[in-house]
């Protein structure tokens, strides 16, 4: 018998989870609920029940009291809080109950989190999101794996997703994801160390001409460095963690994760470089990698004027 959605909850109501949630809902097929760990924080509890009434969405109190009666569960959650999630769903979610994970985490991750969640009798199936969500949202690409990955493929799709079953086996979609992201993530460091380095000596242009002429195809004449910084700039924190779960991955199939470390390692440090130099990635606005590494550099060599200037006179 197909899978019946009566009520969706979502655990995890970030830039996933409240786009996905804010779709659902408005398909006014069935209920969504949500809970977030920031509706237990005073100074922002009021800014996300805000944005889930905006959504349609039921902000629950509780986990246990989101997931209750609903028939998919979403783990939309950053990949270090992944596992405490799954603890909680294995001794909250009932038999019957589907959870499908969506966070970013490695495969040896994922066949912990499914034994942990099945343990209490709900059924797992673990998700690898292809694409960034916001700009196609429902229609992001998902590769589902697992037991079940067949039939709820079959009821996403029909609600309008992009859901494709690869695997009956948990780990699978999550070793594609993290594969990939070794290439696409460590594209997005290498072209932030590529082009602040390019820009300090004024050799931006003869290298980009150079990269264009190398691929053609790809845009390094036109908007793909600054799409590839602004990925940074705006995730880096979260993309340095998902790096830490591809390192994993790669650890545990017996490789050294020299790349995915140095990866990691650099999409962390830019919004930490912008975060200490009083910068912020502003969404919806116009990014320039030139103004970013030019704004960088002045706060550098203003902070290093700071430091080299003989105390004040006391007056």
């Amino acid at each position: 018998m197909a899978l019946q959605l009566h009520r969706v909850a979502l655990i995890g109501f970030g830039e996933a989870g409240g786009i996905l949630g804010n779709d659902l809902a408005a398909l006014g097929r069935f209920q969504v609920a949500t809970y977030d760990l920031l509706l237990d924080d005073p100074q922002r509890r009021a800014a996300m029940l805000a944005k889930a009434q905006r959504a349609g969405v039921m902000a629950a109190p509780t986990l246990a009291q989101a997931i209750e009666g609903a028939d998919l569960i979403i783990s939309a959650v950053t990949a270090s809080a992944a596992r405490d999630v799954a603890r909680e769903l294995g001794a909250a979610a009932r038999a019957g109950q589907l959870c499908l994970e969506i966070n970013s985490v490695s495969p040896k991750t994922r066949r912990e989190n499914c034994r942990a969640i099945e343990h209490g009798g709900a059924d797992y199936v673990e998700a690898a999101v292809m694409a960034p969500v916001p700009p196609q949202r429902l229609k992001v690409p998902i590769l589902l794996g697992g037991r079940r990955a067949g039939e709820l493929a079959e009821c996403l799709t029909a609600l309008g997703m992009n859901a494709k079953a690869v695997a009956t086996d948990v780990g699978v979609a999550s070793a594609i994801k993290m594969c990939r992201s070794i290439m696409i993530k460590g594209l997005e460091a290498l072209t932030v160390e590529c082009m602040f380095v390019a820009r300090r000596y004024g050799a931006e242009e003869a290298v980009l001409k150079s990269l264009d002429a190398t691929y053609p195809s790809m845009g390094w004449g036109g908007t793909l460095p600054d799409y590839l910084v602004s990925r940074v700039a705006e995730h880096g924190r979260r993309r340095a963690a998902e790096m830490l779960e591809v390192a994993q991955t790669l650890i545990d199939a017996e490789m050294e994760p020299t790349m995915a470390m140095a990866t990691s390692t650099l999409q962390a440090w830019l919004p930490e470089a912008m975060a200490q130099a009083g910068l912020s990635y502003q969404p919806g606005a116009q990014f320039s990698w030139r103004d970013l590494a030019d704004a960088l550099r002045r706060a550098r060599e203003t902070g290093e004027e700071e430091s080299a200037a003989p105390p004040a006179s006391p007056k």
